[in-house]
């Protein structure tokens, strides 16, 4: 049974942008390689293999951060330590994209980054920090 499917959509989400992001920055240095462009002198070798290792380092942490809210739904519990930072961080990043997208990509662009913003800060937030149905003793209360 699924109590809350946040952390179901937010991990599908993630996953499916850690394989958008690895595969654009990777079209893209295949890109740059096959015509040999250059920016400001820079050496295309270079830019294309930059490319493609940013894309494989930022794809990684969307894939990372994808796994966190992967174990949160599984286990239904919050996130923490490392876990709790990283969802912290990849929200973050994706205000900071919507922040970037508003300009050159327009307005759905912006709001498909706030829909994921929301959707990973109500993951964070839904999950309390005691687990009731967790083996141990009662907290007392005053």
């Amino acid at each position: 049974m699924v109590r809350r499917p946040v952390a179901w959509i937010v991990a599908i989400v993630l996953f499916a942008e850690a394989f958008g992001i690895a595969a654009l920055n990777w079209f893209l240095g295949i890109v740059v390689d096959r015509q040999k462009m250059s920016l400001a002198g820079l050496d295309p070798d270079m830019m294309s293999a930059s490319s493609k290792i940013g894309g494989v380092v930022f794809g990684a942490y969307f894939a990372l951060c994808g796994v966190v809210a992967l174990l949160v739904a599984w286990r239904d519990r919050s996130p923490a330590g490392l876990g709790r930072v990283l969802l912290i961080s990849v929200a973050v990043v994706h205000a900071m994209l919507g922040a970037f997208a508003w300009g050159p990509f327009g307005v759905s662009a912006f709001l498909a980054m706030v829909v994921m913003l929301t959707l990973v800060v109500l993951l964070l937030m839904t999950y309390d920090h005691h687990n009731p149905t967790a083996t141990g003793p009662a907290p007392s209360t005053p």
